[in-house]
């Protein structure tokens, strides 16, 4: 079962920080001097706690996301659950017990943060283990220059995601951070997300910019032959039908069938990591009742037999603002500029998030899989009031605001005289 949450997790395209990237950004660094552990202490139960969590939030984001999404969608649940954690780090209050509940952490702060460590340390032995696997993950925090960070929120940040903050200057040159950090991405994507921060998320309240980056190409363990792939039929939901490009091959594969489903599982390189696909027979019925208790019991019956599978090439990117999918799983506040408490972050202002950004793109073919995903938490302080300065000569005027009467009237041409 262990072994089974691992790879669910990665299936859903978990994204995990291993570590600050390659420096593309040229951005001083300012960083905790406690060093990453590379040997967190965590307990099996803490770990099936946090992978338990990971995907019931996956399950609850993925019912929200489908209500406003009618055609192809693909995100990563658990790079959004990591930012979050990130940011986590720095809520208090009512804060903190909302997105515990939203995000379901259901582990103390400390227990948290080192059990995503732990994770994270676990998916980089993965690249490593074949030639024709490549699972790339990145972490970075963009901070405000000179911004007073507390120390504390530094110190988790370097122990558990070996993450130091790359010093922008949002306040002076917003548009010229968001390009930092977007060209960055993009180059940690293999160049698949491009412009992930749009034009006008960050601006001069803006003071930390969380943002995972992962690359992601694997072999099938059994390739399609290319010269068996032909133009096929995919039958659509409302009954009309499309010609696309199949994919077909005969092999041992891991299969089940269910009441009204059946589901294959395509095994990567290595053997570690595979895709499953489920095919339910009352898509919208299977969709709106699909939990991960009912994935659990599904992935449970795989059985291996023989197979000839025929399954379609393809290739498509998914874009999503998060900020009302996270308020709609119960944690508004978070958001709210006058009521989040992200005091463990920094007390000289009021911060809160003022938005959560995703992008994925993923290719199907006869080779293998490729993939990227990544996103940004941006946390901002409160807007600032409009500048109006009386510094010239003005007129002013007394009204009754019930009748609109004008009881006085004047000008002031010379305030000193």
């Amino acid at each position: 079962m262990k072994k089974f949450l691992l790879i669910a997790l990665l299936l859903l395209l978990a994204v995990s920080v291993v570590a600050c990237g390659p420096s593309a950004a040229m951005a001083a660094v300012l960083k905790s001097d406690v060093a990453r552990d590379t040997s967190p202490q965590v307990s099996a139960t803490d770990l099936q706690t946090l992978l338990n969590g990971n995907s019931e939030f996956a399950f609850s984001l993925y019912r929200v996301l489908k209500e406003n999404n009618t055609g192809n969608m693909f995100y990563s649940p658990y790079s959004i659950s990591l930012m979050m954690a990130m940011a986590y780090a720095g809520a208090r209050g009512e804060t903190e017990q909302q997105m515990a509940g939203a995000m379901e952490f259901n582990l103390s702060q400390e227990e948290l943060h080192a059990a995503f460590n732990y994770l994270a340390l676990q998916l980089a032995l993965r690249t490593s283990d074949e030639a024709n696997f490549q699972l790339d993950i990145v972490n970075d925090v963009w901070g405000q220059k000179d911004y007073p960070f507390l120390d504390d929120y530094l110190d988790v940040l370097a122990e558990n995601y070996g993450a130091g903050l790359r010093l922008l200057d949002f306040i002076n040159d917003p548009e010229g951070a968001r390009q930092t950090i977007n060209d960055y991405i993009y180059e940690q994507t293999n160049q698949l997300i491009k412009d992930l921060i749009p034009e006008g998320s960050i601006n001069i309240l803006t003071r930390l910019v969380l943002t995972n980056a992962i690359y992601f190409k694997a072999d099938w363990k059994y390739q399609f032959n290319k010269d068996a792939t032909h133009d096929g039929i995919f039958y659509l939901l409302d009954g009309s039908q499309v010609t696309t490009a199949m994919m077909t091959q005969r092999e041992d594969f891991k299969v089940a069938f269910g009441d009204g489903w059946k589901i294959i599982e395509l095994p990567y390189e290595g053997d570690n990591i595979a895709m499953d696909i489920i095919v339910p027979q009352d898509f919208s019925a299977f969709e709106s009742a699909m939990d991960f208790a009912a994935l659990n019991d599904i992935v449970n019956q795989l059985q291996m037999g023989d197979v000839s599978l025929t399954m379609p090439k393809f290739k498509f990117s998914s874009d999503f603002n998060l900020k009302e999918a996270l308020s709609a799983l119960g944690m508004p506040i978070a958001f709210d500029e006058f009521d989040a408490d992200f005091s463990g972050i920094a007390t000289v202002e009021q911060l809160h998030i003022q938005d959560v950004i995703h992008k994925a793109v993923v290719a199907v073919d006869e080779e293998g899989t490729e993939a990227a995903a990544a996103g940004a938490v941006i946390i901002g302080t409160l807007s600032m009031p409009q500048m109006f300065t009386v510094d010239s000569p003005f007129i002013f005027l007394i009204r009754d605001l019930a009748t609109g009467s004008i009881l006085f009237m004047g000008r002031v041409m010379n305030p000193a005289a």
